[in-house]
């Protein structure tokens, strides 16, 4: 396969048939991204921040990428070292991931939406040897500092004039300028040389019996995003001729690997707009005034961009093509794309942090139906086991769904640090066992039925409950907590936190309120319990382990 131009298929059992992985022996995203297409000198990116727009060609973030690496190897980075990057939708955040693979080191995509604890446990436990940062979350990593005893550099975004103790060292860690850095340094920095199965980056996600997990990934899996991009985005991914824009953060995978690096390696444009909060008719008028082709939407986005009374006649729009992911659509969104818009499909695809993106709905090939994940993208084969057997089931019938790659490659390595999990996570066969309970029809659609597990998925996030529980026991009033998922017509679910208090003095509405703020200020902004219901006792097993299926059984929120 060229990996340059990915090949098109008309048919779905030809894609099927025909599709094979031929990953190159040689392989360095940050050479792919930005130095093999025909003219280098194209708008790769096109940033709209607080000063106005700035435009960045492939040319221009391959000379700032080389400064900047040749910047973290004077400071000492080593390839495999592990760098953090808790960047929102700014050129610093790819120019550091850039630069990272240049020097050979392994990416940590962090959100800006982490509070103090969350930021804590990755960096530490990714033993972080730096850390680039936004000026909105220095004062979090300050905070933090002397918990990550790896950690040697913090670099804020700004130059020395705007970053606080430039040059200082605070706990162990030395805090440098982003701007000065680079400024310092000439391009042509010699490009570490990597293959597919050169360590990448470390990305978290949660679970519902333990901390967060770091997910260690291959450059392979760049590859394996952009391939699923190319189908979901229906292949009009033709260099030079998209536009791709997302509201998601770029520390999550489908945004960072699935539209932001897939863009680039396609040779397409990508739009960046850091932002608080969503607003519908700004987001509109967005699209607009960058002629966005391709949109990666979560679905709480999409139902949030129907409120919206006929977009096609208010705004002057080039949209070809809605993805979506984070839970299945339903009937009403797909049905509100196909009545407002006269020519834009809507595909949504399902994937892990893990397995990459492996199912999906595809405008091109076959009907969407409404509530389903959609159908195996190719190079990839699914079966639906019965969790405790691991043989097959009956069609329609409930089974975990289990997927193997044509590549291992373009799946994780391991759980940094967690080989039991690691081994857990396939069967002897290598199929990977997903957690998530699946039904399939006899067309070979699939069905989402729950998480195997206690996962919450809200407006597009996986959030662990026991994460959540031990930030509100750090309240003093909280005794205990059990934290479960409810149904939300808008996130698909929301956080629920059932709260047993330490003692009868305590006002519920002020005590409510301050575990939300708690929350939100020790992991992140999603991760806050829209509800909390005070109760006497909460239910427990004999060991003494909160029973969440009781709560979500005894819930009566809705």
């Amino acid at each position: 396969m060229n990996w340059t131009v990915m090949p098109a298929f008309d048919d779905y059992e030809q894609a099927r048939e025909a599709f094979a992985w031929d990953l190159p022996e040689s392989f360095n995203p940050a050479v792919d991204f930005l130095r093999k297409h025909e003219d280098t000198s194209r708008t790769a990116l096109r940033y709209e921040g607080p000063d106005g727009l700035e435009t960045y060609s492939f040319d221009d973030l391959d000379d700032r990428s080389d400064r900047l690496a040749a910047a973290l190897a004077e400071l000492g980075v080593e390839p495999g070292d592990r760098v953090g990057v808790v960047v929102p939708q700014k050129p610093q955040n790819p120019i550091t991931h850039l630069a990272n693979w240049k020097v050979g080191a392994v990416s940590v995509p962090l959100t800006r939406l982490f509070g103090r604890d969350a930021i804590q446990y990755r960096l530490a436990d990714s033993e972080a040897t730096a850390v680039v940062v936004d000026p909105s979350v220095r004062e979090t990593v300050d905070a933090v500092r002397s918990e990550c005893p790896a950690l040697e550099h913090v670099i804020e975004l700004g130059n020395s004039e705007s970053v606080a103790g430039a040059g200082d060292e605070q706990d162990g860690a030395t805090t440098h300028a982003f701007a000065d850095l680079v400024s310092r340094h000439e391009p042509g920095f010699d490009v570490h040389d990597a293959t597919p199965e050169t360590p990448s980056a470390i990305m978290y996600t949660s679970g519902s019996t333990g901390p967060p997990k770091g997910v260690l990934h291959s450059h392979a899996l760049w590859l394996g995003r952009a391939a699923a991009a190319f189908n979901y985005f229906d292949q009009g991914l033709a260099e030079g001729e998209a536009t791709l824009w997302t509201p998601a953060d770029w520390a999550w995978g489908a945004a960072l690997g699935g539209t932001l690096f897939a863009a680039w390696h396609h040779g397409c444009t990508v739009v960046g707009w850091p932002r608080e909060g969503f607003d519908p008719d700004d987001v509109y008028e967005l699209m607009e005034r960058h002629g966005v082709t391709k949109a990666f939407m979560p679905p709480t986005a999409l139902r949030m961009l129907m409120g919206v009374d006929d977009p096609e006649a208010e705004y002057d729009l080039a949209l070809e093509t809605f993805a979506s992911a984070g839970e299945p659509l339903t009937s009403e969104v797909v049905e509100w794309v196909a009545e407002t818009f006269a020519e834009v499909a809507i595909n949504d695809f399902y994937g892990q942090t893990e397995l990459n993106l492996v199912v999906g709905n595809s405008d091109t090939w076959f009907e969407t139906r409404p509530g389903s994940m959609g159908r195996p993208l190719p190079g990839y084969d699914v079966r639906v086991l019965d969790p405790e057997t691991l043989e097959d089931v009956e069609t329609g019938e409930v089974g975990e769904l289990a997927v193997r790659p044509g590549d291992r490659r373009v799946f994780f390595d391991e759980y940094w640090g967690l080989p039991e999990k690691t081994a857990a996570k396939q069967t002897d066969e290598r199929w990977f066992r997903t957690g998530d309970l699946v039904e399939r029809d006899a067309d070979g659609y699939l069905w989402f039925v729950s998480r195997a597990d206690d996962v919450i998925l809200t407006s597009g996030y996986r959030v662990g409950p026991m994460e959540v529980e031990e930030a509100i026991l750090q309240h003093p009033a909280a005794e205990q907590a059990g934290v479960v998922g409810v149904p939300d017509e808008t996130r698909g679910e929301a956080i629920k936190a059932f709260v047993q208090p330490a003692g009868d003095d305590y006002e519920p509405d002020t005590l409510r309120e301050e575990i939300r703020d708690l929350v939100r200020d020790r992991l992140a902004e999603y991760e806050y319990p829209q509800y909390v219901e005070f109760v006497d006792e909460l239910p427990t097993t004999t060991t003494g382990k909160i029973r969440r299926k009781t709560l979500r059984e005894r819930d009566d929120t809705h």
